[in-house]
């Protein structure tokens, strides 16, 4: 290994639901049919005991987001907690983004504005970069899977976009950004192992910053994620993670991990 090569990081989060710091199964979440919502994790505690502990460990590059309504509250208390070091996702616009910026976002996370009815709207994605600026704006490439082909999914992971990832798109949308976020949707919440042949995907495409969400179950998907990446993509746990209900992975082993690192 080269000493200039990148590694792998832990990238905390928190996902709130209802005001609440939850752990849901990606895809289930439905604003027409709540039924079919599957949650793992519900904290008794508040939005800030997660940031109070990621901030004391330093750990850095962070995200919240905010799945629906009645979730702004919880977002600006975390926000509040640590200024400057958690970007925040989950409805943002043209009309919010400064907004948060100014609760103390590191930075702003987008999706479903950069595609109404579905479809890329180049024209949205050059507004919402002048507005807050490249390095301070997010792209959340989250997909679900579709034949060989990964593509764009949007609205709480419910509808499929226009817009395949793949080098070509990632690399026209990090002209306007500093960095992606991407769920890997369909393992989302699940605990079966990540999707490793997105992330080596993702290794050989990006050329900024990125963080994979979904589908880690334990301390080695750290090496795994290193390895089919290059160093070039960071891991986010969620529901198999202690602090959230989880059994599979320790959070005190993915901090001495980042200390490690260092």
């Amino acid at each position: 290994m080269s000493s200039n090569r990148k590694k792998t990081h832990f990238r905390p989060c928190i996902d709130l639901h209802n005001g609440q710091v939850k752990q849901i199964v990606g895809g289930t979440l439905s604003e027409t049919d709540p039924s079919t919502l599957k949650t793992n994790f519900v904290a008794s505690r508040p939005s800030t005991h997660y940031v109070e502990l990621y901030r004391k460990h330093g750990l850095e590059g962070g995200h919240i987001i905010k799945l629906g309504s009645g979730n702004d509250e919880a977002a600006r208390q975390a926000l509040h907690a640590w200024k400057g070091h958690l970007q925040i996702g989950g409805g943002i616009d043209d009309k919010n983004c400064r907004e948060w910026l100014d609760e103390g976002a590191s930075k702003v996370i987008v999706t479903s504005y950069l595609f109404p009815e579905g479809k890329f709207s180049l024209e949205r994605l050059q507004r919402m970069s002048s507005l807050v600026g490249e390095d301070k704006l997010v792209i959340d490439v989250s997909c679900r899977r579709r034949g060989d082909k990964w593509l764009v999914a949007m609205n709480k992971w419910q509808t499929i976009t226009d817009m395949e990832v793949n080098k070509e798109a990632l690399d026209m949308l990090s002209e306007y950004c500093s960095e992606f976020l991407i769920h890997a949707a369909d393992v989302e919440g699940l605990c079966q192992g990540i999707d490793e042949e997105l992330v080596a995907k993702l290794g050989q495409w990006v050329n900024i910053p990125t963080t994979y969400a979904g589908g880690a179950k334990s301390i080695e998907d750290l090496a795994t994620v290193n390895e089919l990446s290059e160093g070039k993509v960071d891991l986010t746990y969620g529901s198999s993670l202690d602090i959230f209900g989880g059994t599979l992975v320790n959070f005190e082993d993915l901090v001495q991990y980042e200390e490690a690192a260092e």
